[in-house]
């Protein structure tokens, strides 16, 4: 008995993964990135003839196998990136979240959470067993998917926090735009804007204004603080406000036209995707009106007509 369940479990284990490979592959769970669409109207100057370059297929050691197998090993590379301890994109997120915690302390926290999960779930297999209900197999099945649970869930906290923390910038740079284009309107300089923005405002923009303001006095110039600081945040919107304020400097252009311009974007994407939510939502409050309340409605204006409808003839 226990040989079939095995072998169930394994068979099962196969077949689940060979429906997530032909669920990760189609096109829409693999979107076309930017780069990629641009590549083929790009395409770089040959300094040779095509007729004597290599097919695709003697790229690779091991012919179509390897072409077959390539984007899922990448992806593979890519994901399994998140597990070294010293990577500079977990660096980069945590910049971003707003946290001082360095890339090991996080590491520990996620072993943290992976143990508390852990110790959960081994006590749901001692209430199972004190109930007369264990299974070896279904127990360190258990255990092993709460471990590795507890360690991809705090990832998955860290990226909720830093969508948190984006949206709430992105709702405080209009206000704080217009603050430093009224500022530099009369007559103080950028870096004199920044530090009264600093200064007189809270929130997680003004705490990234004044991490540039501390760069700028340790001896960075104003650009490199400030392109520092789009880094951290990782926004479009304040890579643009950088670059403008750049491209002002630069020219002489005035700057606070170009803080109110910017922040004036910044409204109108947000208008553009409020109207996007309530058009998603408007689709989605149709379900539960056609689906349930319109055949309810159908039930109780017809069924009174019917009941009184003789039909034993």
């Amino acid at each position: 008995m226990k040989s079939t369940t095995t072998l169930a479990l394994l068979l099962g284990l196969i077949l689940g993964c060979g429906l997530w490979l032909v669920l990760v592959r189609l096109p829409f769970m693999r979107p076309i990135s930017f780069a990629d669409r641009m590549a083929p109207h790009l395409r770089s100057g040959r300094t040779s003839a095509r007729m004597l370059s290599e097919p695709l297929a003697a790229q690779t050691p091991f012919g179509p196998l390897g072409r077959i197998l390539g984007p899922l090993i990448s992806d593979l590379i890519r994901n399994t990136a998140r597990l070294n301890p010293g990577n500079e994109a977990l660096s980069r997120r945590l910049a971003r979240a707003g946290l001082k915690t360095s890339v090991l302390d996080f590491r520990a926290q996620q072993l943290l959470w992976s143990a508390a999960l852990t110790l959960i779930g081994a006590a749901l297999i001692g209430l199972n067993l004190l109930a007369g209900r264990f299974n070896p197999m279904l127990s360190l099945v258990v255990l092993i998917g709460c471990a590795i649970g507890g360690y991809l869930l705090r990832d998955w906290y860290l990226g909720e926090q830093i969508s948190r923390r984006s949206k709430r910038i992105i709702n405080q740079f209009p206000t704080i735009a217009e603050l430093m284009a009224l500022a530099v309107g009369a007559g103080e300089s950028t870096i004199g804007s920044i530090e009264r923005v600093a200064r007189s405002s809270t929130g997680a923009l003004s705490e990234e204004f004044s991490m540039a303001l501390a760069d700028v006095r340790s001896g960075s110039t104003l650009v490199s603080a400030l392109a520092s600081m789009a880094d951290r945040i990782g926004l479009t919107a304040m890579t643009r406000f950088v670059d403008a304020i750049t491209v002002a400097a630069e020219r002489g252009t005035p700057i606070a036209a170009v803080m109110r311009a910017q922040a004036q974007d910044v409204r109108d994407a947000a208008k553009r995707e409020l109207m996007e939510t309530a058009g998603k939502k408007e689709i989605g409050m149709m379900v539960p009106v056609v689906f349930g309340v319109l055949p309810l409605t159908i039930v109780f204006a017809v069924y009174p007509g019917l009941s009184l409808i003789d039909m034993s003839y």
